[in-house]
């Protein structure tokens, strides 16, 4: 066989002196091997039929007298050896695979491919390129190349190259290619989609109403596709009975009876369904006239003993337990009460000042059943219990906490403390079992020298988060945690791009995260950078865009505000794990927090309320349209100095899934926004530098 190999290179020198290569594939060697091989070809066919028969190569043979260039080999050696049909002639294919030039093929249709999987399920991605003497296939997602990754959920690529994907989730969405090692060229795209079944929420779960009130029953449903929602009364379909008096709004979101009459008693279920599933549930609506209230409903609705869907303000006054649809301030906690357990003040006199005041930092709301809240100069973490409205425990932690966070998926509030306001000795520190509410412990990381976390939040379809990343100060990195064992996995450098991280958003969606650098020395803004989680690479910047990234509660949205320049882009994260460029707004408005609010006209939609760091108005953005409006006049905010914790000077908070009022703080009282009117609500007077808001829903 080493002669026969030596008669092929003799082939192709001889082929190669008789024509060469054009200049055009002096860098592509299998180009060049190619050109030579068809040129051979066509030299040796010498009646032209497509075909090398053996008296063809016998006849060349002793035409042009090679048998002293062939070193004892004749061309018939071609069909001895690669005649892999046998019979007894060679075509062009058999002479490329003779001198292993691959030539490979892939049909037009199946350039671009979609696969379409319900999650949790296992799926198998088959490249199509094909061809005799195909190199192995390498497999790419985002331009990073998944053979040589120890990946949990793509692990096997099986013995035709194709890619196996266990256990399918959103995160694994998007593009996927495939090519034959060496021949990038010629590759194909796999688009993995991925359904989820509807998840929903009703609200509320039971009210009662006098004859002649308007009523609202509300279904939140999130799923792929979008589901499509239905009700039913008492089990029978409402379509028909659909009038001005009982109308479906928001795309069935929402059930609204104008003017209730006995007769509407009854169990309405909300019923949402896509192509991969379905789920329902019942909101109960009892219509009573004042004589016939009960007890219970004199006490919960009149007497206001109510303890749920309340914001709790933490201000220099204490803590406002506020009521936002009648504006009422529901308790006023002081700086001079006690906490039960230890009978400390709250917020204890500090000597030399003339009144007793409080400071706050971060708070964090417990599953509705416990506040913690962060006390700097106290150096403690404060846990008020929402049930009674009081502060039942104190909790020493490391010098000046600012801030926390809730991880509900392993009930624990992570606790960052800077040392001192030089950030000189910055630590990380973990409450568990949060929800317990008794004998709480802090349990120290070892993780050193944190300038900052963040922990994705969870939402109805995606209910465990595993992972967190740290930054570290000014350094170009992220750092991936467990948050189970509270553990570090890797480091993930952002050198080579030129960015310390400052801020991290993130959609489930494809799985992306989205990193805020910080501004260089010529303070120009540098455009984010996305991260693959499936990966852990940096799959390059986010287009131009820059800013602190905000991602909707679906993961559908990726809104980003620069709050300097006043620039807000809008970027839809589509269900096949694409980022699209929907609006670039120019606004005057610098930005200093924004939050989502669930549109009340349009199912799936949101609008935007962001607050400004320096300005006293409001902006309003629906995304579906781009649509921009302004309150004025809501007063200064509190000044930056006054607020080291954090940029977030004047904060925006809104009333969770289901609520329909916002409140954001200026320097010495609290604006409260109907979210659904787009107006000013209120003002509440008299609480000063009310910084740290948490919403309590329903208890």
């Amino acid at each position: 066989m080493a002669d026969y190999s030596r008669l092929k290179s003799i082939l192709l020198d001889l082929q190669a002196r008789r024509q060469s290569p054009p200049s055009s594939l002096a860098k592509d060697r299998v180009a060049q091997k190619r050109f030579l091989i068809e040129d051979l070809f066509k030299h040796l066919d010498l009646n032209s039929d497509g075909h090398l028969s053996s008296s063809e190569l016998a006849q060349l043979m002793k035409k042009e007298d090679l048998a002293g260039d062939l070193l004892g080999c004749t061309l018939e050696d071609l069909l001895r050896f690669d005649d892999y049909n046998s019979d007894g002639r060679l075509t062009l294919q058999e002479l490329y695979t003779a001198f292993q030039v691959v030539r490979l093929s892939l049909p037009e249709e199946q350039r671009v491919t979609v696969t379409t999987i319900t999650v949790g399920l296992s799926t198998v991605l088959t490249c199509g390129i094909r061809g005799a003497l195909r190199p192995p296939i390498v497999w790419k997602r985002n331009g990073v190349v998944l053979n040589f990754l120890d990946l949990e959920d793509i692990n096997d690529f099986g013995e035709d190259d194709s890619l196996y994907i266990t256990k399918v989730t959103t995160v694994h969405m998007g593009n996927y290619t495939c090519h034959a090692y060496g021949y990038e060229e010629l590759y194909q795209t796999h688009i993995l989609q991925v359904n989820v079944p509807p998840v929903i929420r009703v609200y509320p779960e039971t009210q009662a109403q006098e004859p002649g009130v308007s009523a609202s029953l509300r279904c939140h449903a999130e799923g792929i596709p979008n589901p499509r929602i239905t009700w039913l009364k008492n089990g029978i379909d409402i379509t028909p009975k659909l009038s001005k008096q009982l109308s479906l709004l928001a795309n069935g979101s929402e059930l609204h009876i104008s003017s209730v009459r006995y007769e509407d008693t009854g169990a309405y279920t909300c019923i949402a369904k896509n192509e991969v599933g379905v789920d329902e549930d019942i909101s109960s609506l009892f219509i009573e006239d004042s004589a016939r209230k009960t007890l219970a409903n004199i006490l919960w609705r009149e007497e206001g003993l109510s303890v749920g869907n309340m914001f709790y303000v933490f201000s220099d006054d204490g803590i406002t337990v506020l009521q936002p649809n009648e504006c009422e301030i529901r308790r006023h906690i002081r700086p001079e009460e006690r906490i039960f357990t230890t009978y400390e003040e709250i917020c204890p006199r500090v000597e030399g000042e003339d009144t007793q005041s409080c400071l706050w930092a971060s708070a964090v709301n417990v599953r509705d059943k416990y506040i913690y809240v962060t006390q700097p100069k106290q150096n403690r973490v404060l846990i008020i219990d929402i049930q009674t409205q009081k502060a039942i425990q104190s909790l020493y932690v490391d010098p000046l906490p600012t801030k926390l966070h809730y991880d509900k998926s392993h009930d624990q509030v992570w606790v960052l403390s800077w040392g001192d306001m030089r950030k000189s000795s910055t630590t990380l520190q973990v409450i568990p079992e949060a929800s317990a509410g008794e004998d709480p412990r802090v349990i120290r990381t070892p993780f050193q020298g944190v300038e900052d976390f963040f922990i994705p939040p969870t939402n109805l379809i995606i209910n465990h988060v595993r992972f967190g990343f740290i930054f570290n100060r000014s350094k170009p990195a992220v750092h991936k945690i467990d948050l189970e064992t509270v553990t570090h996995v890797k480091t993930i450098s952002l050198r080579a791009r030129g960015c310390a991280p400052q801020a991290m958003a993130y959609t489930h969606l494809g799985g992306h995260y989205f990193i805020q650098c910080r501004r260089g020395r010529a303070g120009a803004a540098s455009p984010q950078l996305i991260l693959d989680s499936v990966t852990d690479a940096v799959v390059g910047p986010n287009g131009a865009v820059s800013g602190s990234p905000h991602v909707s509660p679906d993961g559908r949205y990726l809104v980003s505000a620069d709050g300097d320049s006043g620039r807000i882009a809008v970027q839809a994260l589509t269900v096949r794990g694409e980022i699209r460029l929907v609006y670039d707004l120019q606004t005057n408005t610098r930005v200093s927090d924004l939050t989502f609010q669930p549109s009340f006209t349009e199912g799936n939609q949101y609008y935007v309320y962001a607050a400004s760091h320096r300005q006293t108005d409001v902006l309003f953005v629906e995304l579906s349209t781009g649509k921009m409006n302004v309150l004025k006049n809501l007063k200064d905010p509190i000044a930056s100095k006054d607020w080291p914790w954090s940029s977030y000077n004047r904060i925006m908070k809104d009333s969770g899934l289901f609520g329909q009022y916002l409140i954001t703080p200026a320097k010495d009282s609290l604006f409260v926004i109907n979210g659904r009117q787009n107006t000013l609500r209120c003002e509440v007077s008299g609480v000063r530098r009310g910084n740290t808001v948490v919403w309590v829903g329903e208890v």
